[in-house]
């Protein structure tokens, strides 16, 4: 890999995977809506010699391929609300496929695992069953067979599939307001059972494992799980992300009749409603395709990890009060 574009560079999972990049001494292009939220990553990265910052829109593909000036690998990171799933992952999709497959180049498809429904097994490897019961996941099985679709000749595809995740930069995840709202010590609410220990990946190493899948030619045309170090509960993410704020404001569980009565105002929210599912029965990936093709994975502990967290989201508020 010589040369990279991270689609949607300034969301949760783009920002520490450009910062990846930049650390790897990869060229990198930085794509996205805003020209300001563009200049604060590139500054907030250093303004690295390597990092080139290009506005534009991912739905179109001329945009895309001007962008990326050459790019061998595509990072495919930018998203969209819940309540926008159905109506635009797909036209997404699409135009990022047709914009790799006219440049012959490769894409990492930045996913989550919606696709698999519930779970058959403790832990799931890449070849679990894909049988999903909601929307949105049959919505995004939909999106792996578009990707891997014969349409695309030149494109080469992948896909990496997360748990859910935090880290300073996760805006779009269940945990970021918890830990935003912590962090400001202010009172706040958990999405889903706080007692079930469930999966969580830290972003910065998550980005870590995308890179080094991307890095190797071999590991195109197929899924990757990039799990978490262990499950942990909702109150011992609480317990650690208040001992780093040293504040400790009440912290209320939200089930399906809080969401329900939120989403009568916040359309986001009345989406997640048919995901509890997930808090309710954790799903938790394998990471035994990862170390045998890959090597052993290294992750932050969750203490570590999600202090370091609450120090920057602290950091961050205190810079802009």
């Amino acid at each position: 890999m010589k040369k990279a574009i991270v689609l949607g560079a300034t969301g949760g999972v783009g920002n520490p995977l450009a910062a990846e990049l930049i650390k790897r001494g990869i060229e990198t292009v930085a794509f996205g809506r805003s020209e300001n939220k563009l200049k604060s990553l590139a500054r907030e990265l250093g303004n690295p010699t390597l990092l080139r910052i290009a506005t534009g829109d991912a739905f179109n593909p001329d945009d895309i391929i001007k962008a990326a000036e050459g790019a061998d690998v595509i990072f495919h990171s930018a998203n969209m609300p819940y309540h926008e799933m159905e109506s635009r992952l797909l036209p997404l999709g699409e135009a990022v496929l047709e914009a790799a497959d006219r440049m012959g180049a490769k894409v990492v498809v930045v996913d989550g695992i919606y696709p698999y429904g519930r779970r058959t097994t403790e832990k799931a490897t890449e070849e679990h069953p894909k049988q999903p019961h909601t929307r949105k996941g049959k919505v995004r099985l939909a999106y792996e067979k578009l990707i891997f679709g014969p349409r695309w000749t030149n494109a080469q595809p992948l896909i990496v599939r997360l748990p859910d995740y935090y880290g300073p930069s996760a805006q779009a995840s269940y945990l970021n307001v918890t830990m935003e709202a912590i962090a400001a010590g202010k009172p706040t609410a958990f999405i889903g059972n706080m007692n079930i220990p469930r999966e969580y990946v830290y972003l910065p190493d998550a980005a870590k494992m995308i890179v080094e899948i991307a890095s190797r030619d071999d590991s195109y045309r197929q899924n990757w799980h990039i799990p978490g170090p262990s499950v942990i509960s909702g109150r011992d993410i609480v317990r650690i992300a208040q001992q780093t704020s040293g504040m400790r404001k009440t912290v209320v569980p939200l089930g399906r009749i809080g969401l329900s009565l939120i989403g009568l105002f916040n359309p986001v929210m009345k989406e997640v409603v048919e995901m509890l599912y997930l808090t309710e029965e954790p799903f938790v990936l394998s990471g035994e395709k990862y170390e045998r093709e890959i090597g052993p994975i290294s992750w932050t502990p969750h203490e570590a990890a999600i202090a370091a967290t609450i120090r920057s989201l602290m950091s961050r508020s205190g810079a802009a009060g």
